[in-house]
This record gives structure tokens, C-alpha cells and sequence, in this order.
């Protein structure tokens, strides 16, 4: 059986501080070179990074654009070629219209830290991956400490935190994109 598409979303607004209030955080370049090394790896079809500022959103085109077609270009064809794949984007709305797929054929699938109830553990993701009904999975990853209710609320689908041996839940974005890749990729050669 085919599998759906994966599309992946960095995104910076509706986020959440520390406090738990919405916010719209920065981008840092940090995110946007191993995300897009990340995805490359494991094969998304594109990495958007959503951000309603538009300084912040000049930013990340620079920064791709340096990789793309400036000195960086030429420094690091491998880079190039990572960064192709990112697209920058006003909000995770402009993702799912970019993506062009219609929304009953696409799973929006939030990621979060947090543990909650009905989440999508790594069996029913599989069975996500390859059911004919979606053609796509868009997953969002929320930067600062994590997404907004008001986005997890109109998506599909949370998916489990991943956790490891331990109590202690604080991984980086990078690194949560880096292992949720991993798992699905493991789900997708199957």
C-alpha cells in the first residue's frame, strides 16, 4: 500500500511561552539549517516555516535564500539541496493551502510535549501513514514551549510526546522533528 505524503510545519504562531500565554516566537537560524537537513534525510516532500511576522519571515528567506542561490550555494551543495525543500509561510492556514491538497484528503497532526488524552501513539500513526483516505499528513511542531490550544484544537490528531528512559521531557525541536521522523520513516519502509 502507498503511503500518504508528509509535509512538515515549523511553526512560531499560535505558540505558547513559558507562562502559557500565546505568543509568536522567533526564528532561529539553528531550527531552520537541521530541520531542513532533517527532513531531507528522511525524505518530507517540504518543510514550511510559518511565522505571521513579516521581519521574521524576510529573515528565514534570507537565510534560505543565502543557501539556495548565494555564497552558501556554492559552499555546501548539500545544504543547497536541504534547503530547497523550505518553503516560508504566513500561517499554518497558507501551509495547507501551499500544500494544495484538499483538507478531507490531508491529516493535520499536532505534536506536543504534553500528554494528552487520545493522543496518536506510533501503531495508529502507522495505520495513518497508509490509509488510502489521506493523500497527505502535514505534522505541526510548535517552537518555545509548544503549540497553542487554539491550534491543537483544529487538528486531526495529537500525537504522543515522545518520551525517553526518564522523567525529564525537554527536547529541542530539532530533536523532536529528528526522532519523529525516525519513527515514521521505520513505519514507511515497512
Amino acid at each position: 500500500m502507498k503511503a500518504a505524503k508528509l509535509y512538515l510545519s515549523l511553526v512560531h504562531y499560535p505558540v505558547i511561552n513559558r507562562s502559557g500565554e500565546k505568543i509568536c516566537s522567533a526564528i532561529t537560524n539553528l531550527d531552520i539549517h537541521d530541520i531542513a537537513r532533517t527532513c531531507t534525510t528522511y525524505g518530507t516532500d517540504a518543510f514550511f516555516v510559518a511565522t505571521p511576522s513579516p521581519e521574521q519571515r524576510a529573515l528565514a528567506k534570507k537565510v534560505v535564500q543565502h543557501w539556495i542561490t548565494g555564497v552558501g550555494a556554492q559552499f555546501n551543495p548539500d545544504r543547497k539541496r536541504a534547503f530547497e525543500q523550505i518553503r516560508v509561510a504566513d500561517s499554518i492556514g497558507d501551509v495547507i493551502s501551499a500544500i494544495g491538497v484538499p483538507r478531507e484528503k490531508m491529516a493535520v497532526l499536532a505534536t506536543s510535549a504534553r500528554e494528552t488524552a487520545g493522543c496518536i501513539d506510533w501503531k495508529k500513526l502507522e495505520k495513518m501513514v497508509y490509509n488510502s483516505k489521506f493523500e497527505c499528513i502535514l505534522l505541526l511542531f510548535g517552537t518555545a514551549s509548544g503549540l497553542h490550544e487554539e491550534c491543537l484544537t483544529e487538528c486531526d490528531g495529537i500525537i504522543c510526546p515522545v518520551y525517553g528512559p526518564t522523567d525529564y521531557n525537554h527536547l529541542s525541536v530539532r530533536s523532536a522533528v529528528a526522532i519523529t521522523l525516525d519513527r515514521i520513516s521505520g513505519i514507511r519502509r515497512q
